[in-house]
């Protein structure tokens, strides 16, 4: 789910890889370009294992490596790109102490582990509370919370990986609140690219090459395996508003 604090003007240009590990975790990497009038917090839900504290998702920075999704391209040098339709996915203790702020490159990054901590956050980087109550799907999410920059940019790929709650599953974070609401059909420009064993990928492109012949995998901090293939899938237009998920045979 792609959702911001307060209004964007635009975003497009979508990226996402997600990786399924062998040890249950999950590694996503998100880039995108975003037109804002003020600074904003990108959240994107992630079904985190339930008790994996606070420091369960691990913050990756990959500044030195912004072309990493060009490489990614790169693993497809045939013509012609995979289209379908997106499809919706499928008491703790509160803490009043500030939530934890790591600084991941030109921006700064939290995990929320519930949509109660939400109130650890700056005001400025919350997501509305209409806006929470309307997310059910989500309750027992954690969040990962990206501080932006206002005005026009191309982000750098913004990194993590968290033990996941699914771990037969592939989570991409596409739903969309760019506006404080939810609407049941959105505007998609994404291209996600994904990995993992065992997955249903079916409807996706496979890259004829292992992905360590494009990718710089040592810059990518262990996200992408070299001697894995790439699947890649185009979504571009008005479709279902909702999470994707690749799921295991």
């Amino acid at each position: 789910m792609c959702c911001f604090s307060g209004p964007v003007e635009s975003v497009t240009n979508t990226k996402i890889f997600a990786r399924l590990h062998s040890d249950g975790r999950q590694s996503i990497i998100y880039r995108l370009s975003l037109a804002t009038k003020r600074a904003v917090a990108m959240i994107l839900p992630i079904p985190v294992r339930q008790g994996s504290g606070e420091d369960a998702v691990n913050f990756l920075n990959l500044e030195d490596y912004p072309h990493i999704f060009s490489d990614l391209n790169g693993c497809f040098p045939r013509d012609g790109l995979a289209k379908a339709a997106a499809s919706p996915v499928e008491s703790r203790r509160f803490f009043s102490r500030p939530l934890k702020v790591v600084s991941v490159g030109a921006f700064d990054a939290s995990y929320v582990p519930t949509q109660a901590d939400f109130s650890r956050l700056d005001k400025r980087f919350r997501l509305p509370d209409d806006a929470l109550a309307q997310l059910p799907t989500y309750r027992d999410f954690g969040f990962a919370v990206f501080k932006l920059k206002k005005g026009k940019t191309e982000v750098h790929p913004m990194a993590f990986n968290f033990p996941s709650a699914r771990p037969k599953n592939l989570f991409f974070p596409t739903m969309h609140i760019h506006d404080g609401k939810i609407h049941p059909e959105e505007e998609f420009d994404h291209t996600l690219y994904g990995q993992g064993r065992g997955l249903n990928f079916s409807r996706w492109e496979e890259s004829p090459m292992l992905a360590g012949a494009k990718v710089k995998t040592d810059l990518a901090m262990k996200t992408v395996r070299p001697d894995m293939h790439v699947f890649r899938r185009e979504i571009h237009g008005l479709f279902t508003n909702g999470d994707i998920v690749v799921k295991s045979y």
